[in-house]
């Protein structure tokens, strides 16, 4: 877990700290299924700027995640560019909307942040390209590299009745 003690910081109102972190990103598991980032350890740039009323925190990125495609399970390489803000109200005074879930006990969570930001930046669905036509519903080959159709397409005989209703109307 990488953190960022906000203790270090010394800042007067209008000023700014940046620094470069290494943050540390966990493996993501979506749609039951395990994304790699790669690498573990990610170059940020983080930012802390003071104003009158509380703390604006910047964090900046990349990322690369490896995994299996939504459509056709092939490997699936995705990079995605990161750029999030979080802002701590010195006086909260109760109101969630005024505090960022990643600062405790004056430490910048900077993992779970990092986390959270990557997970909302990604699309809904993880492709190995744009075009992927994924696999065969019939055979379950898969239809990017053997594109095909099958000729006798068979009823299942659970739906015969249905079928035989269909005619008599």
């Amino acid at each position: 877990m990488t953190s960022f003690s906000l203790r270090s910081v010394r800042l007067r109102p209008g000023e700014e700290h940046r620094d470069e972190q290494e943050v540390e990103l966990q493996p993501l598991v979506l749609g039951g299924q395990r994304y790699l980032p790669v690498p573990e350890k990610v170059p940020a740039e983080l930012a802390v700027s003071l104003g009158t009323s509380g703390m604006v925190f910047e964090l900046r990125y990349e990322a690369r995640l490896h995994g299996p495609c939504y459509r056709c399970l092939a490997d699936a390489v995705l990079d995605v560019p990161i750029s999030v803000r979080e802002y701590q109200a010195t006086n909260p005074e109760g109101s969630e909307e005024l505090t960022t879930p990643y600062v405790e006990n004056d430490q910048l969570d900077l993992s779970a942040w990092a986390h959270d930001a990557l997970v909302l930046a990604l699309p809904d669905k993880i492709l190995c390209r744009e075009d992927c036509v994924g696999l065969c519903p019939v055979c379950g080959v898969d239809l990017n590299s053997s594109p095909h159709q099958h000729e006798d397409e068979q009823l299942d005989s659970r739906w015969a009745a249905l079928s035989e209703l269909r005619d008599r109307l």
